[in-house]
């Protein structure tokens, strides 16, 4: 078995990009070795190299081989007569998987440079020392999910670490640290349809992360994101890869954040280059089904068209099928597993509704079941959740909230039950809404209101709680 070469090419990148900058701070930075330089930066591809295939604990041969070709050059000695049952007896990748666990020394050197000097080192670190990661996840057939989720911790500590050091947003973190050292674009040609630039995906995962709760909804959407993005490394480099399907079931109750999150998901499909577009097509019933013979596989198949090259959000889709026997959402669903097969390299297929309506709906059709694999659950918002999406309504509106007020929204945030069909975020939302409108009419009272009079919410300013009101 020969080696796949895109560790090496990998490693070979991070020494490349790195060496020479490390090399200009020998001369102004403690503790950096002018006469190690090489030799250090090597050992951090080492490092970061062992520390990914050990993620799962498995060292396939694959890996080995890998590993054994880009090391065995560099260091020489035994490492480079070894084969990958030598490595394992030698237990040479035994728990190196914690050098991920924070910022390695070098990561801090360059943290420092950059806080001293306003260069951009550490980002131009992540990046090529993500791309180690992402091609030790290539190299086998079936990328294990662990390894996906120590790509995934790397990439979420040592943003943060920048953000911090930095005072950043990490969503602007995300981006310096996606587009450091990116060559200068060639003359721009006038596309045929103007499209804005594709976010850098770190970037659009930074922003997912910034989402209120849904932390069990951010760990799938990475994880659907990472190997995606190791599947189209295998398919550059022809070799095989898994017949997966990219359509999913979004299931939960209202306001719970499926649409932000398919607008995201469209936005890492389009910088992967899934998609051309990107862009976020929404529909439910009334958008697919007609009501006369002949007329919804039409209307099903201009909705597909709308949203080519991109990702069709079907809402409550359990719908489709709740009419009589001579309704066509049936045959809406037909059209749409006939589209989706037809069409699955240029269009990808959220379907989202009710959690137990939605299993129902896949498990009675074969033809979803098979294409729609995979579903993402959304789960209701808890109180201090609810509070945050509030503050955050605050904070972008301009208004304030005294310690009254705000106990009375925790108050009546308890009290709506989180039953079937619970709003979540849009409780909240309106919840604040009719806070603004009742400050209003308060306002219009005061002769000559000052500034913090506009902008505070009192507890007069929040409703009491209905039995409606969720």
């Amino acid at each position: 078995m020969l080696p796949d070469p895109a560790l090496d090419d990998a490693v070979r990148a991070f020494c490349d990009a790195l060496t020479p900058r490390v090399r200009d701070l020998a001369a102004t930075v403690t503790g950096v070795d002018g006469e190690r330089i090489d030799v250090d930066v090597q050992v951090e591809a080492y490092n970061l190299t062992a520390a990914f295939i050990d993620a799962d604990g498995l060292h396939t041969d694959p890996e080995l081989l890998a590993f054994i070709a880009a090391f065995g050059p560099r260091f020489g000695g035994s490492l480079a007569r070894s084969a990958p049952a030598d490595v394992r007896s030698a237990r040479l990748l035994a728990d190196r998987v914690r050098f991920l666990d924070q910022p390695s020394e070098l990561a801090e050197v360059l943290l420092a440079a950059d806080a001293r000097d306003g260069t951009d080192l550490a980002s131009l670190y992540y990046d090529r020392a993500l791309a180690i990661g992402f091609a030790v996840a290539s190299l086998d057939q079936h990328t294990a999910p662990m390894e996906l989720a120590a790509i995934e911790r790397f990439r979420g500590r040592l943003l943060d670490r920048i953000a911090r050091s930095r005072g950043l947003a990490r969503t602007e973190a995300a981006h310096r640290a996606a587009t450091a050292g990116a060559a200068e674009p060639e003359a721009a040609v006038e596309p045929d349809v103007e499209l804005p630039p594709a976010r850098p995906v770190d970037e659009v995962l930074a922003e997912l992360d910034e989402l209120i709760g849904l932390d069990a909804v951010k760990a799938e959407v990475k994880k659907v994101a990472d190997l995606t993005r190791v599947q189209l490394l295998r398919a550059e480099r022809g070799l095989p890869v898994l017949d997966q399907s990219r359509h999913l079931v979004f299931s939960g109750n209202p306001g719970t954040g499926k649409t932000t999150v398919a607008r995201l998901l469209a936005e890492i499909y389009r910088s992967l280059g899934v998609v051309e577009r990107g862009h976020l097509v929404e529909v439910d019933r009334a958008g697919l089904v007609a009501g006369f013979v002949g007329q919804t596989a039409p209307k099903v198949t201009a909705v597909f068209d709308e949203a080519e090259e991109g990702v069709l959000l079907i809402d409550e889709a359990y719908a489709l099928v709740r009419g009589s026997e001579t309704d066509f959402g049936r045959e809406a669903i037909d059209t749409i597993v006939k589209l989706v097969e037809d069409r699955r390299d240029r269009i990808v297929v959220i379907m989202a509704g009710y959690p137990d309506e939605m299993a129902q709906l896949v498990a009675a059709n074969p033809g979803l079941r098979s294409r729609f694999p995979k579903t993402i659950h959304f789960p209701d918002y808890d109180t201090d959740e609810l509070l945050a999406i509030f503050d955050m309504r605050c904070r972008q509106g301009g208004y304030d909230t005294t310690h009254e007020a705000r106990a009375k929204v925790r108050s009546h945030l308890d009290a709506s039950p989180r039953d079937k069909g619970f709003g979540n975020g849009r409780v909240a939302r309106n919840l604040f809404e009719e806070a603004v409108a009742r400050q209003a009419s308060r306002i219009v009272t005061i002769d000559d209101p000052t500034d913090d009079q506009l902008r505070t919410l009192e507890a007069d300013d929040i409703p009491d709680h209905r039995a409606t009101d969720a």
